[in-house]
C-alpha cells in the first residue's frame, strides 16, 4: 500500500506527464549509470536513458529529445566494487543498444558507433583497453564482451561526468526536491530544455565552491532549471 500511495501521489502532482520527441539525426544515444550496494542483500541498480539525438562533440551541449527507452533493474551478481558494478550495468545497456540498432538500420538509418556515457574512469578504461586488467579478472567475464564490441566500433564508451548523466535519475533514491528539480529532463514541461549542458570533470572542480553561472550544483545530478516567474508561467 505504501509504494501504491507513492505512485498515485506521483500521478496526482503530474496527471499531464507527456514525453516531446523532436526531429533530429536518428542517431542512438545512451547514458548508463549504476548504484553501487544500494539495494537489498548487497546487490547494486543498473540504469539506462536512451534517446535519438546527433553524435556528440566534445565541448558541446548535448541536444536532448525524448527517451525511447529507459532501463531500470537491479544486477543479478554481488558487485565487488563500484567499478564492477558501472561494467554490469553498461552490459545491460549495450544489448539493449544493440537491438535498437538493429531496429534503427532496417528502419533506414545508419548508426555510427553508438554513443554511451559511463561515469566510471575504472569501467571505461577497461572497455578501452587504456588500463591493465590484472585485477578485474575476477569480475564477471560476460561483461568483457564489451571490449569486443568496441573494438569492432559498434559502440564508443566514453567517459562523461555524472552530473550530466540522464541515468542517474533510475538508479538513486533521489528526495522530492531533486526529482522535482530533475524531472523537465524527462517529461516533458514548461521548462523542459533542449540540450545538457557540459558539466566539468571531478578534477577541475576540485578546492572550488562554485563559479557565477555554473548550471550545476555540487553532489546534484543534471543542471539547475531556472524557474519560469509567475507572468511568464502564466504567458506560457
Amino acid at each position: 500500500m505504501e509504494r501504491v500511495n507513492t505512485f498515485l501521489d506521483y500521478m496526482a502532482t503530474h496527471p499531464d506527464a507527456i514525453i516531446h520527441y523532436y526531429p533530429s539525426d536518428m542517431v542512438l544515444n545512451v547514458h548508463s549509470d549504476a548504484s553501487y550496494l544500494t539495494a537489498p542483500k548487497a546487490r547494486s541498480r543498473s540504469g539506462g536513458h536512451f534517446f535519438l539525438g546527433s553524435i556528440p562533440t566534445d565541448g558541446c551541449p548535448i541536444r536532448l529529445n525524448g527517451a525511447i527507452l529507459t532501463h531500470c533493474s537491479i544486477l543479478k551478481c554481488v558487485a565487488a566494487s563500484a567499478a564492477e558494478a558501472e561494467l554490469g550495468a553498461l552490459f545491460l545497456n549495450a544489448m539493449e543498444a544493440k537491438i535498437i540498432r538493429l531496429t534503427l538500420e532496417e528502419m533506414g538509418h545508419p548508426q555510427p558507433p553508438t554513443p554511451i556515457h559511463v561515469d566510471n574512469t575504472t569501467a571505461v578504461g577497461i572497455v578501452n583497453n587504456t588500463i591493465k586488467r590484472q585485477r578485474s579478472r575476477a569480475m564477471n567475464t560476460q561483461y568483457f564482451w564489451l571490449l569486443c564490441q568496441e573494438a569492432q566500433r559498434i559502440l564508443s564508451v566514453r567517459y562523461h561526468p555524472g552530473q550530466e548523466n540522464l541515468g542517474d535519475m533510475p538508479t538513486k533514491n533521489h528526495n522530492g526536491a531533486q526529482t522535482q528539480r530533475s524531472r523537465p529532463f524527462y517529461l516533458q514541461t514548461k521548462q523542459s530544455p533542449r540540450f545538457l549542458p557540459r558539466a566539468p570533470r571531478p578534477a577541475v572542480r576540485r578546492g572550488c565552491v562554485g563559479k557565477p553561472g555554473d548550471p550545476y550544483i555540487h553532489r546534484n545530478p543534471l543542471p539547475v532549471i531556472p524557474r519560469l516567474s509567475r507572468t511568464a508561467a502564466a504567458q506560457a
